[in-house]
């Protein structure tokens, strides 16, 4: 683990790739160059988090153990796991955010920020549509520079993002069959492309039929394992809509981040605070259900990520 002691913004997670986004989103969007801490508790504060007891700084790992040594002036978590740490540095010191609901009271931190489909309320509680990520106008330009070859494609660009199985959404390999073989049939119908990317969560399976249908296709980009480099980030800039899977609340609000319609598959068979999600995208126009067509519609993107950082700033009187 890096040390600095100029660094006042510590990140805080489980290594989890959607928390450390969150996190790290929030604390560039204060200004700061955060370093970060990735903890491995062990058994039985993993079992526990965030419930704190005794010797949690043994039981949290050592990265942590050096960063209570000299607590950072300000530490965002983001996960169960990070809420215990981040529960246990305020106690030397530190100020302390908490991104999703910690399961436990929230007296423990200075600041909660939770979706607004996880229902938390509270004095220090930070409401969200959606999820922290790093997505506006700045990251969407940087983008479409490192990425400028997929802006020589035909055009209308649909990307298409396809996410897997969580535990509110189960998409059967048939479903997903289906919404390729539509969205490929709409593209070549308007000599348009398609530009697809998968995953952590998406079954071996799928991607296995990803490829053995549209590998070497014409107007056709595939992102994913072993097809070297991230395309995922120029795909947001450079499409002119976007088609994601419902079942991952980070990857459709980074879609609806962009100037671009998005468009959702899956929607009936999600389940859960997700689908009160989706629901309130749906209530606002900003996302629609898939169908042949893919009608371009107006699209106003949304961006949470500016305004809860603002409302932290403002909350724990921190310096512009």
């Amino acid at each position: 683990m890096e040390r600095s002691p100029a660094t006042s913004i510590w990140t805080v997670t489980d290594g989890h790739a959607g928390n450390l986004r969150q996190a790290q989103a929030l604390a560039a969007a204060l200004g700061g160059r955060p370093h970060h801490c990735t903890v491995h508790p062990r058994a039985p504060w993993r079992w526990l988090a965030p419930r704190r007891l005794p010797l949690a700084r043994a039981g949290l790992g050592n990265a942590l153990g050096r960063l209570l040594d000299e607590p950072p002036a300000l530490a965002i978590g983001c996960g169960r796991q990070a809420a215990l740490a981040t529960r246990v540095l305020r106690s030397r010191g530190s100020r302390a955010v908490q991104i999703l609901d910690p399961r436990l009271s929230t007296r423990h931190w200075d600041l909660v920020i939770a979706p607004e489909h996880d229902g938390l309320d509270g004095d220090n509680v930070i409401r969200l549509l959606g999820s922290l990520h790093p997505v506006d106008d700045t990251w969407l330009a940087t983008a479409r520079g490192h990425f400028a070859a997929l802006g020589t494609l035909a055009q209308p660009r649909t990307a298409l993002l396809l996410g897997g199985i969580s535990a509110h959404a189960r998409f059967a390999p048939a479903m997903i069959d289906a919404l390729v073989e539509r969205l490929h049939r709409t593209v070549e119908a308007e000599g348009g492309c398609l530009m697809v990317t998968t995953s952590r969560r998406t079954p071996d399976e799928v991607v296995a039929r990803l490829r053995g249908r549209l590998q070497g296709k014409a107007h056709v980009v595939l992102n994913g394992p072993g097809d070297g480099g991230n395309l995922y980030p120029g795909m947001l800039a450079w499409a002119d809509r976007i088609v994601c899977t419902a079942d991952s609340v980070n990857m459709v609000s980074e879609a609806c981040a962009t100037h671009a319609p998005v468009f959702v598959a899956g929607i009936d068979e999600l389940r859960g605070r997700p689908r009160r999600f989706l629901d309130s995208l749906l209530g606002l126009g900003r996302v629609r259900g898939v169908d042949d067509v893919l009608a371009p519609f107006a699209a106003t993107p949304l961006r949470e990520t500016g305004r809860v950082s603002a409302e932290v700033r403002r909350r724990l009187d921190l310096a512009g």
